[in-house]
């Protein structure tokens, strides 16, 4: 067995390297670039060599700096985690020649599957159902036009090298061939160094279901079940499960047995993953190989009890499999849900800068994994879920431009799937992210929507449930009731400290009035508090009433409630006569008044948010790729005005009106701020 290993990434799932090895006795090396000085990878590893400027290209996939590192540090096998050099053919040669171990499968297996043109004929040739498609390579945008009309829009135009949703289109018209084949050429060659394209059918309404495959040097292999990955926003899976709500044991046999003989077809050995369509009578077609480990991994790992890491280690020093096929079975149900960077409330852009605050939840170990207490604190076995973030960041860290906008996959663990959504819906609401715009409302959105409450969800789910973007959630009734009458008990115990502090009365709590107006989510609650050594009783104007108990006081940012013996976890911060209070995907100013102070500010004029209709505002922090208009164009409804960069990703903005460009205050290789101003229209 290796000695030390070079991880060739960054992130969590650097760090997630790094716990393996060190499980198993196997020192680490870390490689990083200037923006990743102080990162958590570099921190946890025990050596980290420096390789270059931020931009990926001019260090992480740079491969003659990671050999360097390897040659400095003595390193004995390399981990490429994902994305970056992961699928690299050239790189996997590079190792070899050097008498370096590569933890992935073998070079000619990443240039069979790693290419998806390549690995579309060769499925085709064994007789595996893919998807209608061009695979030859496009050379500029007219033949990608001339291609999507022969095979019908809507099209998907892909990366061959791609991966991680980057370079990827849908087109359904002409127009959107034409600027997407750019785009994902762009994308294609920043990412990966690779912008050939091809251009298959996108199946509507389907489901993205993948075989997670592990096979041997020693011609073994086996599949771990399946992941649903349906929950998709812009091709990036955001929400993974498994098993799938929809599979039944026939189909899932066939596809582990199809992808496994995929896999042996071309010599694999190690963790990869087939991934597949799926339509709504079961039907599944082959999209692609991922020869590499996946980023939903962990939701496999939780529901057989495999260290996949582990089993790529073992296998790139020469052991075969220590498992077969019947030791395989399912247990329990795993979800994960990625946490990002991006603003849900700004249609999910990238957000960068500095986590002011960032305590996830605790890990909690049960289930297959719990046995060796892998991931969380051993105190708490015994419970009948789990919970695990995985993460490559800390409090205090930065957020980059540079890279990919991930912060951290929280999972969790229960015996049934309503289990553990109820699981992650607690975990969520637990999760305390300061500092930057996060998709944590909309993931805990996503945990109580009845599509995915029901497993009725396809990869269509976010563009036909939030088809004008996420704005937030409206609480039913009788959740805002409860968080009505939790605001009131927490103002009661404030004013009281207010008094204190004061000095000004003798009899605190006496002198605290009982009498109280919650204004949230456009409702008024008239209540009253009566208050005693255990609790509050919350009395609403019909008469109803709430019992409320809690351990919290002033200044605490997370609020744990039990509310007439439930629980109700709040994030909680504070606004002017009241708080700002977070809970299941709802975001909510909450006022607490007097009932002659909510006579008064229902008198109060609506502040009006500035005119910003004649600006184009840049939404997101990013590079300036080009513009596409100049000063004194007459511009339409839909036309390309600016292409903007951000975590390597290219977004077009359009004008959302008719108008003519008065002036420009930006060009090509800006840097540009969240709402700074790009151009003005006459």
């Amino acid at each position: 067995m290796f000695d030390k290993i070079l991880i060739a990434n960054r992130g969590e799932i650097a760090c997630r390297v790094i716990k393996t090895a060190r499980k198993m006795g196997i020192k680490t090396v870390a490689i990083y670039s200037d923006a990743d000085k102080q990162a958590l990878h570099v921190q946890m590893a025990d050596e980290a060599v420096h390789i270059g400027p931020p931009p990926a290209n001019q260090s992480y996939i740079v491969i003659d700096k990671v050999m360097a590192a390897i040659k400095e540090t003595g390193a004995q096998a390399v981990h490429p985690g994902y994305g970056f050099l992961s699928e690299n053919a050239k790189f996997a040669e590079a190792l070899d020649a050097a008498g370096v171990a590569f933890i992935g499968p073998p070079k000619g297996a990443i240039e069979a599957m790693g290419d998806k043109i390549t690995s579309k004929k060769i499925a085709q040739d064994a007789k595996v159902s893919t998807v209608p498609g061009y695979m030859g390579l496009i050379e500029d945008a007219d033949e990608a036009v001339k291609i999507s009309n022969q095979i019908g829009y809507p099209v998907m135009i892909k990366a061959s090298a791609g991966g991680g949703g980057k370079g990827m289109r849908i087109a359904w018209n002409d127009q959107e061939a034409r600027e997407g084949f750019q785009s994902s050429k762009n994308e294609a060659a920043n990412s990966f160094g690779d912008d050939r394209i091809f251009i298959e059918k996108f199946v509507t309404q389907p489901r993205h279901i993948e075989i997670q495959v592990l096979c041997d040097a020693h011609g073994n292999g086996i599949y771990l079940n399946e992941r649903e990955c349906s929950i998709q926003r812009r091709n990036q899976k955001v929400v993974e499960e498994a098993p799938s709500p929809f599979l039944d044991e026939a189909t899932r046999k066939a596809m582990g047995e199809q992808s496994v003989a995929l896999a042996k077809a071309v010599g694999y050995a190690s963790a990869g993953t087939v991934e597949f369509i799926v339509d709504g009578d079961k039907n599944f077609y082959f999209l692609e190989m991922n020869t590499r480990l996946q980023v939903e991994h962990p939701v496999t790992e939780l529901i057989t009890g495999v260290d996949l890491v582990e089993q790529m280690i073992r296998v790139a020093g020469g052991e075969p499999l220590s498992i077969t096929q019947d030791d395989v079975g399912i247990n329990g149900w795993a979800i994960e849900n990625r946490v990002y960077a991006e603003d849900p409330y700004r249609n999910f852009l990238p957000s960068i800068g500095r986590l002011t605050r960032y305590r996830p939840p605790a890990e909690v170990a049960a289930g297959p994994l719990a046995d060796n207490g892998k991931w969380q604190d051993k105190a708490t076995r015994g419970k009948d879920f789990a919970v695990r973030n995985d993460t490559g960041v800390y409090e205090g860290g930065e957020i980059s431009m540079y890279y990919d906008p991930m912060i951290a996959k929280l999972c969790t663990w229960a015996p049934t799937r309503g289990e553990a959504i109820e699981a992650m819906r607690n975990a969520l609401d637990g999760f305390e992210l300061e500092g930057i715009g996060h998709n944590l409302p909309f993931v805990s959105a996503v945990m109580d929507h009845p599509k995915f409450i029901s497993g009725d969800m396809t990869t269509a789910f976010i563009a036909e449930e939030y088809p004008d973007g996420f704005d937030g959630v409206e609480l039913p009734e009788e959740t805002l009731r409860k968080v009505a009458a939790s605001a009131a008990a927490m103002h009661r115990v404030a004013e009281i400290r207010r008094t204190r502090v004061s000095g000004r009365m003798d009899n605190h709590e006496r002198r605290v009035g009982s009498d109280w107006v919650v204004t949230l989510q456009g409702q008024s609650f008239p209540v009253r508090v009566d208050a005693d050594h255990d609790g509050s009783t919350v009395t609403f104007e019909d008469g109803t009433a709430k019992r409320v108990s809690s351990g919290w006081t002033p200044g605490d940012q997370l609020a744990d409630i039990n509310i007439d013996g439930e629980t109700l976890v709040l994030k909680v911060g504070k606004v002017s006569g009241g708080f700002r209070i977070r809970s299941r995907g709802a975001d909510l100013k909450v006022h607490v008044r007097t009932p002659r102070q909510a006579e008064l500010a229902a008198l109060m004029p609506e502040k009006l948010p500035p005119d910003t209709s004649k600006m184009l505002l840049c939404p997101m922090p990013g590079l300036v790729v080009k513009l596409d208009v100049e000063v004194g164009d007459e511009v339409q409804e839909g036309q390309a005005l600016v292409t903007i960069e951000a975590m390597k990703m290219e977004n077009i903005l359009r004008a959302e009106k008719k108008g003519v460009v008065s002036k420009i205050n930006a060009g090509a290789g800006d840097s540009l701020a969240v709402d700074e101003v790009i151009m003005e229209f006459e």
